[in-house]
């Protein structure tokens, strides 16, 4: 049997492809299970007796707490998510401090969806002026949004966002206040609530996960394919060349 010599540039194309191919494949199985376990986390705390503002200040792990507030909104500093997509249709996420009061904590409350069919006019949603009780769940982000362009610090109200950073707000409105967004459970103030709990379920991190070890199985095979076939051909080659007219 032939030896096997595929050549050196072929080789280096595989040395330098294959082991990222089988690191973004290992990188996406990783995901799926940090997916699965953020579902399967958030299916238990759903059914968890909710806590108060104050006992959610002392919890070191707080996504996806339920917490039952009683207060009122600040409607002077709205905060609008833009780029959100409901049924094929954009709109935006309303955000608007709350003053728990047996606490005195703020809390970046999300009040839901909003359609914004025409961004020439501002999108219309109003603030209740009364206490309110109402209930709510932690929500932390699985991984930072990325932006292509920072958004802007500062600037008139309601502030029109592509991601909320409640600590950063907070700093701005020189407040104290919890570290991370809640969304609101249906009841008073509410708009539309299906969020979905990840954007990514572990499904697609599994198919993508595929789909980077088939290119990487496909990269070897092609290699051991091209290996012995170059041979054959440097082979018949020489023969053609040791035949030929002197």
């Amino acid at each position: 049997m032939s030896p096997f010599r595929p050549g050196w540039v072929p080789t280096l194309v595989v040395l330098a492809l294959l082991p990222g191919l089988i690191a973004l494949g290992c990188w996406q199985l990783g995901r799926a299970d940090e997916k699965r376990a953020l579902l399967a986390n958030h299916a238990e705390r759903s059914v968890d007796a909710p806590l108060s503002a104050a006992q959610l200040q002392l919890s070191n792990d707080t996504a996806f707490r339920r917490v039952h507030l009683y207060g009122r909104f600040d409607a002077e500093h709205s905060v609008l998510l833009d780029n959100r997509m409901r049924d094929g249709q954009a709109g935006v996420e309303l955000l608007q401090p709350f003053l728990d009061q047996p606490s005195g904590l703020w809390l970046l409350v999300n009040r839901g969806w909003l359609p914004w069919p025409d961004r020439r006019v501002p999108v219309p949603f109003d603030t209740p002026a009364q206490a309110l009780a109402l209930d709510a769940s932690v929500y932390v982000a699985p991984g930072s949004t990325f932006q292509l362009h920072p958004d802007p610090v500062g600037g008139q109200w309601p502030h029109l966002l592509t991601a909320v950073n409640p600590a950063q707000l907070w700093q701005q409105l020189q407040r104290e206040g919890f570290a991370h967004e809640l969304r609101l459970q249906p009841g008073p103030a509410a708009y539309r609530l299906d969020w979905p709990v990840v954007a990514m379920g572990p499904e697609k991190h599994l198919g993508y996960a595929v789909q980077w070890f088939a290119l990487a199985t496909a990269l070897v095979l092609l290699y051991l394919y091209f290996g012995w076939h170059n041979k054959k051909e440097n082979r018949h080659g020489r023969h053609h060349h040791s035949t030929g007219p002197a």
